[in-house]
């Protein structure tokens, strides 16, 4: 049966989550803030959550209609087929969120969005209560400007939680985020690549997973694999294949350091979890001391902010020395992530191109500064 499935995705990002979406051979039908919409079936929505690295969550789109009373709203709730996925002994825990709308009240959209879909199932099931001691169905009411469009959830944790983050430094790049920013470089594992402020390394691991074609979901649980909808040989095949597309014979010139031995220990824990450690070469050392014989390569990165008060100048310090640093490799391209918007005037250079993303709530630039495109004969030595 035909679905509608929504990949949801962090400000910015659409368009790639867009691109992995066609690429793993889905139509792509409306592409909006925060979501990309697309046609699939039930035993696509394991390989959906095994292989999307930038988007969020996978949802199914139950229905979408105008709500600007709570009577529209009950209405339109109960009319969609909540038989068809919930059982009789299912939980169904409703979330919501307005945004622009009538309906203003998320504790209230959500109790009626809960009250619509009990009277639905009262009239399939023949019975007056219902446990929820089963498989778990994540409803969502989500209103914007008027018009309410409701979900169920088919990941549970958000898709960043990869499984092999067991501990993370402090405010620790989303996995999501460091796996799109790696794309939007376009680095593909033919050329090195260092981070030198690397943190608990999830950049350098996630340019690993891409390099190798590791599915990022595949050491993850999701909550939909409890649902009956979903034929548990779906999941099965989805992880055979997971693994049987891993490139194995892919060596990767990945270099990962940061000035706190504690943290480059977490880094390489997180990389052995992964799958990754043999791929990337951690050091603790200061950025300073970052060097490559290779010509060619990229240094994309994520360094410290300074959003709390006092730390801002020894960043900005931080940031000049970068560009001194980073200028050394003068045939790299170089990609850095920040909310410090005198990042150019720091790093002595103004970017080729700058992108505006979030790190979680933070607004930040994703400034790009290109190298020159390696001669073809470079890739046959």
């Amino acid at each position: 049966m035909e679905l509608t499935l929504i990949a949801t995705a962090t400000f910015g990002l659409e368009k790639l989550v867009k691109i992995e979406v066609e690429n793993l051979g889905y139509e792509v039908t409306k592409v909006d803030n925060g979501k990309v919409e697309f046609k699939a079936e039930e035993r696509d929505i394991p390989i959906l959550n095994m292989w999307l690295r930038i988007a969020d969550r996978v949802l199914v789109k139950m229905g979408e209609f105008k709500a600007t009373t709570f009577e529209e709203l009950f209405q339109g709730v109960k009319k969609l087929p909540w038989h068809e996925w919930i059982g009789e002994n299912d939980k169904f825990p409703v979330n919501g969120k307005s945004v622009k709308s009538t309906l203003f009240s998320i504790s209230d959209c959500q109790a009626i969005t809960k009250k619509a879909i009990v009277e639905k199932l009262k009239a399939q099931y023949k019975v007056d209560w219902f446990k929820e001691t089963g498989a778990e169905y994540g409803i969502e009411v989500a209103l914007l400007k008027d018009v309410a469009t409701i979900t169920i959830d088919t990941s549970g944790v958000g898709l960043h939680k990869r499984g092999y983050r067991e501990t993370a430094n402090e405010a620790p790049l989303k996995e999501t985020l460091a796996a799109a920013m790696v794309m939007i470089s376009r680095w593909r594992g033919d050329r090195a690549l260092i981070d030198p402020l690397c943190g608990s390394g999830t950049i350098a691991i996630e340019a690993a997973m891409i390099g190798k074609n590791i599915a990022p979901g595949l050491q993850r649980s999701f909550i939909s694999e409890n649902w009956s909808r979903i034929p548990k040989q779906a999941w099965k095949d989805a992880r055979t294949h997971a693994l049987k597309s891993i490139r194995q014979d892919v060596e990767l010139d990945i270099y990962a350091s940061d000035i706190d031995p504690r943290t480059i220990k977490i880094a390489k824990d997180n990389a052995y979890n992964a799958g990754v450690d043999e791929c990337i070469k951690f050091e603790a050392h200061d950025m300073g001391k970052i060097h490559s014989n290779k010509e060619y390569g990229y240094i994309i990165t994520n360094p410290p902010y300074g959003e709390r008060l006092g730390e801002k100048a020894e960043v900005q310090r931080l940031y000049k020395r970068m560009g001194k640093v980073f200028d050394r490799f003068k045939t790299w391209s170089k990609y850095v992530i920040t909310s410090d918007e005198e990042l150019e005037k720091l790093y002595g250079k103004k970017a080729d191109k700058k992108r505006k993303l979030f790190n979680g709530r933070i607004k930040v630039d994703y400034y790009q500064f290109f190298g020159p495109k390696p001669p073809k004969e470079y890739f046959n030595k």
